[in-house]
């Protein structure tokens, strides 16, 4: 059955056919090969994957960030974003990579912050003096901040998939989007003073007050959306519906660019996106069913234990596969499919999941800026109206200084678990098996304190790389929020009432036994 599966999914990416389409093809032809007369569990494992909560979200940031597209949020962040660092040499470039940051924080889709900044500030940049190509290449770059600084649609789909708490994935992404942000701003400041280019950008700048003032409701929208999930006001789902209400307004009440007749194509470009990821989701959700009854994901594990015997030449290991899936496989199909597989066994390395998950995205918004399928890259030169060839050369200097943030990312743990543990702070709790509780509300190990290393060595024994912690759960997983507590599975069972009569007030005081 998974030599038929690999086959045939090897066989629809030699002809183009989609991800999502190959991986469900070979789904059923491994179901229909195995066992015939279970096809129905077809559509019931489809359904299972997309019955779950927090994949609500997906359509609503997609929703509220073509609306803040649309509504006038773009030139005004990027005004904002050029009246700080525009007065320097390189200030331009420096201001897409600014703007990009700010934006992410509202759009959570790296094609949409790529066509609503592109469209600004490549221009911009060609009537500066920047060759169109580097232009191009510096915007598809920077657009990938926009799945790594929360909200994120790639982060949502890996706490789906992984069963981790989306709210832990958005706070621990903070910190590394900042860091790869200010990360490029020095690169590309550096290279206009090497190249001598950029030297009249603050001309025409407004004053930071100014460009304050009109921008202010947009800067607004990320300290609504994450001040309420770590405020404890709402969970990602219900912030990712007040995000819409919120660009709604903002878009046609208060900077009144919004029209009425631009809602229909709106909304038709927001479902046509958003159906497209959750076919991914579910034709994912099959596959990875398919190859957990296979027990696919078991020897994956157990051969990754015995080949890498550390967590450093595992996490060395999982950065180069993942960047060569990542210039093959859609970001979402990648994630969802892999996430069961390989989080089990970061587990088993002492490795925190919502690092990995941070690792595991960041790695992946590598594949949109490379070669063959990075969607970044083919957006940015449509806005530029250049070939794809064009902008290669350009581009391996910054895959290089992405990659070198990403190093620092994996194996400096503290840079992604610091404010998690800061936010996500609690005193330990003690599960019925001895056991502590986690923030996530998981039955874990002790986490290690906010500037300790999470890889090291296994606290988790080899029981917890099998088949019964991967794949699709019909449950999903529900949404954690900053109020997490353990979950009900993690906390001893209640006692039972006593079936003596009502007792007597000072009863209370005394600690309740069965039987009275």
């Amino acid at each position: 059955m998974s030599s038929v599966m690999l086959v045939t999914m090897l066989v629809c990416f030699a002809f183009s056919v989609s991800v999502a389409v190959a991986i469900g093809l070979a789904a059923a032809l491994g179901l229909a090969i195995s066992d015939p007369s279970r096809m129905v569990l077809l559509p019931k494992e489809m359904f299972s994957a997309l019955d779950r909560f927090p994949l609500a979200a997906i359509p609503f940031f997609i929703l509220a960030g073509n609306l803040m597209e649309t509504g006038g949020i773009s030139q005004r962040l990027v005004d904002f974003a050029r009246s700080l660092v525009g007065g320097i040499q390189g200030g331009l470039p420096m201001t897409c990579v600014l703007t990009c940051m700010i934006f992410a924080a509202v759009s959570g889709s790296s094609v949409a912050t790529t066509f609503a900044i592109g469209a600004i500030l490549i221009p911009a940049l060609i009537r500066h003096g920047y060759p169109v190509s580097w232009a191009a290449a510096l915007q598809a770059t920077s657009a990938e901040l926009g799945v790594i600084i929360p909200p994120s649609i790639p982060m949502i789909l890996f706490g789906v998939a992984a069963e981790v708490s989306i709210g832990e994935l958005f706070i621990a992404g903070v910190l590394p989007g900042l860091f790869i942000g200010f990360s490029l701003m020095l690169f590309v400041h550096i290279y206009c003073r090497i190249k001598g280019w950029g030297k009249n950008d603050g001309t025409g700048r407004t004053t930071v007050l100014a460009a304050t003032g009109k921008a202010g409701w947009a800067l607004l929208m990320p300290v609504i959306i994450l001040g309420g999930i770590y405020g404890g006001i709402f969970t990602p789902t219900e912030a990712a519906a007040v995000a819409v209400f919120y660009a709604l307004l903002v878009g046609m009440f208060l900077h009144r660019e919004l029209k009425l007749s631009d809602l229909p194509r709106i909304l038709r470009k927001s479902v046509i996106s958003s159906g497209v990821i959750m076919f991914i989701i579910a034709n994912a959700g099959v596959f990875a069913y398919m190859i957990t009854r296979a027990g696919i994901p078991d020897a994956i594990g157990l051969w990754l234990t015995d080949i890498l015997k550390s967590p450093a030449w595992f996490l060395l290991g999982v950065n180069a596969a993942l960047f060569v899936i990542g210039m093959f496989i859609e970001t979402s199909a990648a994630i969802i499919v892999l996430a069961p597989i390989l989080v089990p066994v970061a587990r088993h390395f002492g490795i925190d999941p919502v690092h990995f998950g941070i690792i595991m995205v960041v790695n992946l918004a590598l594949g949109m800026i490379t070669p063959p399928f990075g969607v970044n890259l083919f957006a940015a030169c449509a806005v530029a109206k250049i070939s794809l060839d064009r902008i290669i050369r350009h581009l391996l200097a910054f895959v290089l200084v992405i990659l070198t943030c990403l190093m620092v990312v994996t194996y400096v743990p503290p840079l992604s678990l610091y404010l998690r543990d800061v936010v996500y702070a609690k005193a330990p709790e003690i599960g019925p098996s001895g056991s502590t509780v986690g923030p996530s509300g998981e039955s874990a190990p002790a986490p290690a304190p906010a500037g300790a290393s999470s890889v090291g060595p296994s606290s988790v024994g080899p029981s917890s790389v099998g088949p019964s912690s991967v794949g699709p759960s019909p449950v999903g997983t529900s949404e954690v929020g900053p109020s997490v507590g353990p979950s009900p599975s993690s906390s001893p069972a209640p006692v039972e009432p006593s079936p003596t009569p009502a007792p007597s007030p000072a009863a209370p005081s005394s600690p309740a036994t069965p039987g009275g």
